[in-house]
């Protein structure tokens, strides 16, 4: 059936009430995702309105995000709320390579933002938040933030978490604390490249550990603690980032073994583990031992720079507040009010979950569209580590000349051997269909021999 929006009862101009109607009916479930809409002709003759109108209720609604149009096919309801970006290099006209969460319609993202700026307006004002606040949260904020965690991570307490502004900044106050320049703190032998950006300003040394398909090998992780005396262990546990690698419990139990038995600390990257919420964070083996670091940019989003930092006492959660303090004062207050109050009212988990069953949605597109090819993935991961073809190290330059961007394996390397892969980041096309003709992009350049320079 036809989509006709009732506009009599709303304000404002003709095609303002278009708009306004398509964003109710998709909030209420009368539109749906992908939804063909009725032509502009054909909406204004049901509507008894001039034709132009409609023409921009449409253009709005696209701006708005909540519309999308296929050359050839129509118009339909976006799949996503996000934006296409006008801030990417001109050439890039898909880009694979951050490793952001999807916005599916589905997570309501910005309905709820109002909503819940609204709720703390009406509780407290919006302006209470603009002046310094407590450096890594306030006592409300932590105990709201630890509660929270309680259901992954047992012994999480308010007086042993900082508020951080994203996990970035815990990563660098983290090696500051814990190490000094010419130390080596241990990683998996590919990594986030933001903890070599981190060592490197600091002068620290990282040292890649060898790992498998499941992961760091324990075996190799306490021969490298014997020899290397590390300050810290860095690991990405839970869909590895870029590899995807989820440590097996008995993995898991391993390595807090060799952690507790070399007398050194972890790291814990749980970045990931909110989308896959059957993998224990080794935080909960050796808690004594362990900074947990927890942040919202990977399961809502990257912008909120909200993240928690779960420190093995009370006396370091000082040390860690302090070093916030000197470093950037505080999070943002009025980002940390909304998050809390999204914990607190239960929708930051549902949030999540429209989140990570759309990453499932996608990881089955990449799955159907890369049969023929190697690559490690996981169900609810936002990227997958592609092994590419011998013969195609220039596969990502190539890629970019047909205005797709991944990132090569060389981004990832700790030991300056970049590895014959590349990841592909699935959460940053702003809908399925979009990610299906970066898929398709990405297949043909897979087929072709590296000295071919056609265009996609």
């Amino acid at each position: 059936m036809e989509w006709t929006p009732t506009i009599s009862e709303l304000s404002g101009p003709r095609y303002q009430r278009i708009v306004d109607a398509m964003e109710a009916d998709i909030a209420a479930g009368r539109l749906v995702r992908g939804q063909q809409l009725p032509t502009q002709r054909a909406l204004a003759k049901a509507l008894g309105i001039d034709l132009t109108t409609v023409t921009r209720a449409y253009t709005e609604a696209r701006r708005r995000g909540i519309m999308e149009a296929r050359v050839g096919q129509g118009s339909f309801v976006s799949e996503t709320s996000a934006r296409r970006a006008v801030d990417l290099p001109h050439p890039i006209a898909i880009d694979l390579s951050m490793n952001v969460p999807p916005h599916p319609l589905e997570a309501r993202l910005e309905e709820r933002i109002v909503a819940g700026l609204e709720a703390i307006r009406a509780q407290s004002g919006l302006t209470a938040f603009l002046n310094y606040q407590p450096p890594g949260g306030s006592a409300h904020e932590r105990e709201v933030a630890a509660h929270w965690m309680r259901a992954r991570v047992p012994h999480a307490q308010a007086d042993k978490l900082v508020v951080f502004p994203g996990a970035q900044t815990i990563l660098f106050n983290l090696l500051a604390h814990l190490a000094r320049p010419g130390d080596a703190v241990l990683t998996e032998v590919v990594t986030f490249p933001g903890i070599k950006a981190a060592a490197a300003q600091l002068g620290i040394k990282l040292v890649g550990v060898s790992m498998d398909d499941g992961g760091i090998l324990p075996d190799a992780l306490a021969k490298a603690c014997r020899t290397h005396k590390p300050r810290a262990v860095y690991l990405i546990p839970t869909l590895h980032n870029p590899t995807t690698a989820t440590l097996a419990p008995e993995r898991r139990n391993a390595i807090a073994k060799i952690i507790r038995d070399t007398d050194t600390v972890l790291i814990e990257d749980d970045a990931y583990g909110l989308l896959d919420r059957s993998a224990s964070p080794i935080a909960n083996l050796i808690p004594e031992r362990t900074y947990l670091a927890t942040t919202l940019s990977k399961c809502i989003a990257p912008a909120l720079r909200v993240a928690y930092l779960l420190t093995p006492d009370s006396a370091t959660q000082q040390e860690m507040r302090s070093l916030l303090q000197a470093t950037v004062q505080m999070p943002a207050p009025l980002m940390v009010a909304l998050v809390t109050h999204w914990l607190e009212s239960g929708v930051a988990d549902r949030i999540i979950t429209a989140i990570r069953n759309e990453a499932i949605g996608r990881q089955q597109l990449a799955q159907r569209a890369l049969t023929a090819f190697q690559f490690q993935a996981k169900p609810a991961a936002h990227h997958l580590w592609l092994h590419l073809p011998a013969g195609r190290p220039d596969l990502a330059a190539d890629l970019l000349r047909n205005g797709l961007a991944i990132v090569a394996g060389d981004a990832f390397a700790v030991d300056g051997q970049p590895p014959h892969a590349a990841r592909v980041s699935l959460g940053a096309a702003r809908n399925r269909s979009e990610l299906s003709e970066a898929l398709r992009i990405l297949v043909g350049a897979l087929h072709r021999p590296a000295d071919t320079r056609q265009i996609v």
